[in-house]
């Protein structure tokens, strides 16, 4: 695969977890996770691709991460419906 194939996956694959942390508390769990899961994703696109480690593939993976997230969020924000994810600690099973 070459760089923009793996780039556009990592956008893809960050869209749903951006509209998961704009609809979270800020810096509750959830919104550490929601930025923090998609991290192994892109760790093992880049081993499985034979992209490599080359330098000049961090700022567009990281841009392809970061704008990812960003439109999540801003998707979330123009539909302007309010997601609550509940987490079941708080919940006690008998």
């Amino acid at each position: 695969m070459n760089l923009w194939t793996v780039a556009a996956i990592v956008f893809l694959v960050n869209l749903p977890f951006g509209f998961w942390r704009a609809t979270v508390p800020k810096f509750s769990r959830q919104w550490i996770l929601a930025i923090h899961l998609p991290v192994p994703v892109v760790i093992a696109l880049r081993i499985f691709s034979g992209l490599g480690w080359a330098f000049l593939t961090f700022p567009v993976l990281i841009g392809s991460f970061f704008l990812g997230q960003f439109l999540g969020g801003l998707i979330a924000r123009l539909l302007g419906k309010e997601y609550k994810v509940e987490s079941n600690e708080n919940q006690i099973s008998n």
